[in-house]
């Protein structure tokens, strides 16, 4: 899991079937100051995020975890929008 921001929104009309009433999102990982720090990528929602919000990503097959089907064909989810970040 890591940090990253919503950054923009895909909308797709015809998409596979598991996808249907998700919401795609652009995204990019950030760093602990909320600066962007990598590359743009497209992610499932799975929290109701919106544009602006900085969030929690997962990567990989785990990311079908977030979903009730199992069978989803996503490799990235967002799984919680941050509401503080405290550093020591």
């Amino acid at each position: 899991m890591f940090l990253a921001k919503v950054v923009g929104k895909v909308v797709a009309t015809t998409k596979n079937e598991g996808l249907n009433g998700k919401k795609i999102l652009i995204v990019a990982p950030i760093d602990m100051d909320g600066n962007i720090s990598g590359k743009e990528f497209v992610s499932i929602d799975s929290v109701g995020a919106g544009i602006g919000d900085q969030i929690l990503v997962t990567k990989g097959s785990v990311s079908t975890y977030a979903f009730d089907d199992k069978n989803i064909p996503v490799d990235s989810a967002i799984v919680a929008i941050i509401d503080v970040i405290e550093k020591n």
